[in-house]
C-alpha cells in the first residue's frame, strides 16, 4: 500500500483545434435557435475536464434567451411560439447533460456525483449512460419522449448534441435510434476511435416516431488552448488518455506516468494495472520500472533482448481505454486494509479522473453516510474546479499567446476606426 504518491511531471499541452470545430462553433447559436433539447456530453472519467466553456457560453445565452423555460404545459401566442423556436412548437428549452461510459468508474460514486451536481448546478439534468446498457439508452429515449409529450403545441421536437471529441456522441445516436424506431433500423453515423471523425453537422436524425423527434449530430469541439500551468498540462494528458486529442501529439511515456498515478490514486491499495504482472507485485510509481516489467511479462522485446518500453506504453494505454477501465471501475467502496492492518493516515484516493480527496473517518463510514461523505468530497472538487476556472479566466492563463495576439490587434482596429470616424465627423460639423 502506498501512503504518498508524487505527482509526475507533464509535457506542455499541444493545440489541437482544427478548422471544422472553429467552423461549427461559430454555427452554433444559429444552430440553438431552432434547438429544443441540448445533450451535452461528457465522459464519465472526466465529467469536469469534459467540459467545453465555449459551448458553455452559447448554451447559457441560449437558455437565457428562451427565458429558462419548464418543459410544463403552458398557453402561449403564435408571436411568443414563432419567437421561441422558430416554429418548431412551444417553448421547450431543456439541457440534459449526459456522462457517457458510466462503466469505466465506480458505482458507488454515480449517487454522490448526481446529487453534488444538483447542488452546484441545480437548472442542470445529469443522467448516467452507457451505449452497451439497453436500460440506459431506453431511460433516456424515454426522457426525450416526455419532454415531447408535456408540450403538445410542439409538431416535433429537435435535438442537438454537442459535446468534446472522442466522448461517444454518434455512438449514443445510433443507440437512441434503434431504441426508438420499431423495426430494424440500419446505422445512421460512421463512427471511429478517433477524434475528429465527425467533421460536420449531420442530416436529420429521426429519434421517435410519435413524439416526432428529431436529433443532429454534431463535430466534437476542443478548447481552442488547454491553458498554461500545471492545470493546463493535466488538462491536456487527461484528454489525451480518453482519446479526446490526437495521441501523436503527445509522447506516450509521459501518458503513462500520468496514468500509473491515477490507478494509483483510484485504488491505492491493489491498482488494476497489477494483474497485468507477475503474482506478487507490488505498486509502482516509477513509469519506467513499470514498463520494463510490463515488457518482460508481454515478451516485448526488441533485438538483443532489450526492453520494447515504447509498444508495452501503447500497449498498455489501449488496454485501460478497453477491459482496463473496467478492471479499475469495480473498486469497492471500502478498500481493505493493508498488510499492517491498518489505512495509512494520508491515504489518497479518487473517483474518475477529476476527484481525488484524502481519505478520513467519514469515508469509512457505509450506506447512507458514506454516500454522504463522499457527495461532500464531491462538491469540494467541484468549488475547487469552478475556483481554478475563473483564476485562470481572470489572470489571463486560459488565453494562448495567439489569442492575446489577435485581441491587442482587434483593439488596435476598434482604436483606429473609432479615430477615423471623429475625423470625419469633425469634418462633417466644419
Amino acid at each position: 500500500m502506498m501512503s504518498v504518491m508524487s505527482f509526475p511531471a507533464l509535457p506542455s499541452p499541444p493545440s489541437w483545434f482544427p478548422g471544422h470545430m472553429n467552423r461549427f462553433t461559430k454555427q452554433l447559436p444559429a444552430l440553438l435557435s431552432r434547438t429544443d433539447v441540448v445533450l451535452e456530453l461528457r465522459d464519465s472519467r472526466l465529467p469536469l475536464t469534459s467540459i467545453n466553456n465555449n459551448l458553455e457560453g452559447a448554451i447559457n445565452k441560449w437558455r437565457a434567451e428562451r427565458g429558462h423555460h419548464s418543459t410544463h404545459v403552458t398557453p402561449i401566442s403564435p408571436t411568443t411560439s414563432r419567437n421561441l423556436s422558430l416554429g418548431y412548437g412551444g417553448p421547450i428549452c431543456e439541457r440534459i447533460v449526459v456522462l457517457n461510459k458510466r462503466d469505466f468508474v465506480p458505482e458507488w460514486g454515480v449517487e454522490p456525483f448526481k446529487r453534488a451536481m444538483k447542488t452546484k448546478f441545480p437548472d442542470q439534468t445529469v443522467h448516467f449512460a452507457s451505449c452497451n446498457k439497453p436500460r440506459d439508452i431506453r431511460s433516456l429515449s424515454e426522457m426525450l419522449i416526455n419532454i415531447a409529450k408535456r408540450n403538445p403545441h410542439a409538431t416535433e421536437m429537435n435535438v442537438l448534441v454537442v459535446g468534446m471529441p472522442n466522448v461517444g456522441k454518434s455512438t449514443l445516436l445510433n443507440s437512441l435510434r434503434n431504441m426508438g424506431i420499431s423495426g430494424r433500423t440500419p446505422k445512421a453515423l460512421q463512427t471511429s476511435a478517433q477524434p475528429g471523425h465527425t467533421r460536420a453537422i449531420s442530416t436529420r436524425l429521426k429519434l421517435s416516431e410519435d413524439p416526432l423527434v428529431y436529433s443532429y449530430d454534431s463535430p466534437g469541439v476542443m478548447l481552442p488552448f488547454l491553458g498554461r500551468g500545471d492545470r493546463g498540462a493535466e488538462r491536456g494528458v487527461k484528454l489525451a488518455l480518453i482519446a479526446g486529442i490526437k495521441e501523436g501529439l503527445y509522447d506516450i511515456e509521459a501518458l503513462v506516468a500520468y496514468l500509473l498515478y491515477r490507478l494509483n490514486v483510484l485504488n491505492p491499495i491493489s491498482p488494476a494495472y497489477l494483474t497485468l504482472l507477475p503474482p506478487g507485485s507490488r505498486p509502482s510509481t516509477d513509469a519506467e520500472d513499470f514498463l520494463e516489467q510490463l515488457a518482460i511479462r508481454l515478451n516485448m522485446l526488441l533485438r538483443g533482448g532489450e526492453k520494447d518500453t515504447v509498444r508495452a506504453a501503447k500497449w498498455f494505454v489501449e488496454w485501460w481505454r478497453n477491459e482496463g477501465g473496467l478492471v479499475s471501475a469495480s473498486v469497492p467502496e471500502k478498500l481493505p486494509t493493508g498488510s499492517d492492518g491498518f489505512h495509512a493516515p494520508s491515504l489518497r484516493r479518487g473517483w474518475g479522473f477529476d476527484f481525488e480527496w484524502t481519505v478520513d473517518a467519514s469515508i469509512h463510514s457505509t450506506g447512507g453516510d458514506f454516500e454522504s461523505a463522499v457527495q461532500m468530497k464531491m462538491e469540494g472538487c467541484i468549488d475547487e474546479s469552478i475556483r481554478a476556472a475563473s483564476e485562470d479566466e481572470r489572470s489571463g492563463v486560459g488565453i494562448s499567446t495567439t489569442q492575446e495576439r489577435k485581441r491587442s490587434w482587434q483593439e488596435k482596429q476598434s482604436m483606429r476606426a473609432a479615430k477615423s470616424k471623429a475625423k470625419f465627423a469633425a469634418r462633417k460639423a466644419a
